[in-house]
């Protein structure tokens, strides 16, 4: 049998992450994205879970299933680059594309109910940016938010440390046939501090939809240059769902962002937990707050 990611969630979680999803696709701008969904049509509340580099709906669906084992209509979707959507042009990607993907499918499936995006990894100031646009999000739960243009942030993320601010700067080069050029994206971040589990951290550098993946240098440039809605302007409830063991991003970039901001803002730092988080008691804090949020919605 094929290692998954839910194998390596903890005992008397792993059945239930292992949920097999309904795989489904929707049209948009010619990209043909693949959504995975755990329905439940009597769910109070609809929760859509948002990978970051790296990752995909795969790769974070152990999620998306011990919520809809807590009673809750779930969702995880393929941003292009990743899992199994397909883009008309990989190399054009970019990740201003992530933003209005995100957008334009929270508004077509809009269904009345409250929806709350949790946004894991880089997925997490993803979820951040959406949810400040759209009218239809209730509330977001992150992993971490970073601002890719806050330079330490920049240096933390990469594998480059202090070299990355050189690229930062450079990032206005990247253009013409420079930005379609592609490279593996496990060059630029380093998928052995995804978890604190080493075995994971191989499965994840190995799979050709997540971190064995290659992504166009325009998309880290877009990336690294795109200006995210100033915390100060945010108003949508939050919740920092933080891993308190974060060896790749620590804690306190995160908070620099998520103390600024306008709205109801919880910080819960998850007990045990690496980057990925699935130790326990960590786990269940994050189930736990994500689930509130979609009561309070």
């Amino acid at each position: 049998m094929a290692t998954t990611y839910a194998s390596f969630f903890p005992d008397g979680t792993r059945e239930l992450a292992s949920l097999a999803p309904e795989e489904t696709w929707w049209r948009w701008r010619g990209h043909d994205v693949h959504v995975a969904r755990a329905r439940r049509p009597d769910a109070a509340a609809r929760v859509l879970v948002l990978h970051g580099a790296g990752g995909h709906a795969g790769a974070v669906w152990p999620y998306a299933a011990l919520l809809a084992a807590r009673g809750l209509d779930v969702a995880a979707v393929d941003l292009p680059l990743y899992g199994r959507t397909r883009a008309p042009d990989p190399r054009r990607t970019r990740y201003d594309d992530w933003v209005e993907l995100v957008v334009a499918l929270a508004e077509a499936e809009d269904d009345g109910r409250p929806l709350v995006l949790l946004g894991v990894s880089m997925g997490g100031m993803l979820a951040y940016e959406v949810g400040a646009r759209s009218p239809h999000v209730a509330a977001v739960a992150a992993t971490c938010l970073l601002d890719p243009r806050d330079l330490r942030t920049q240096a933390q993320m990469t594998r480059f440390g202090p070299l990355a601010l050189v690229g930062g700067v450079l990032t206005p080069l990247v253009r013409g046939r420079v930005a379609t050029t592609t490279i593996p994206i496990r060059r630029v971040a380093d998928p052995a501090r995804l978890s604190r589990d080493r075995r994971l951290c191989e499965l994840s550098a190995q799979d050709p939809r997540g971190a064995g993946a290659t992504v166009p240098l325009g998309f880290l440039a877009s990336y690294l240059r795109y200006r995210h809605v100033a915390p100060e302007e945010v108003t949508t409830p939050l919740a920092l769902v933080h891993p308190a063991e974060d060896a790749w991003t620590p804690p306190r970039l995160s908070l620099r962002v998520a103390r600024r901001t306008a709205g109801p803002l919880r910080i819960v730092m998850l007990r045990g937990c690496g980057h990925l988080p699935i130790e326990q008691p960590g786990l269940d804090d994050l189930l736990t707050a994500v689930e509130a949020l979609a009561s309070e919605g």
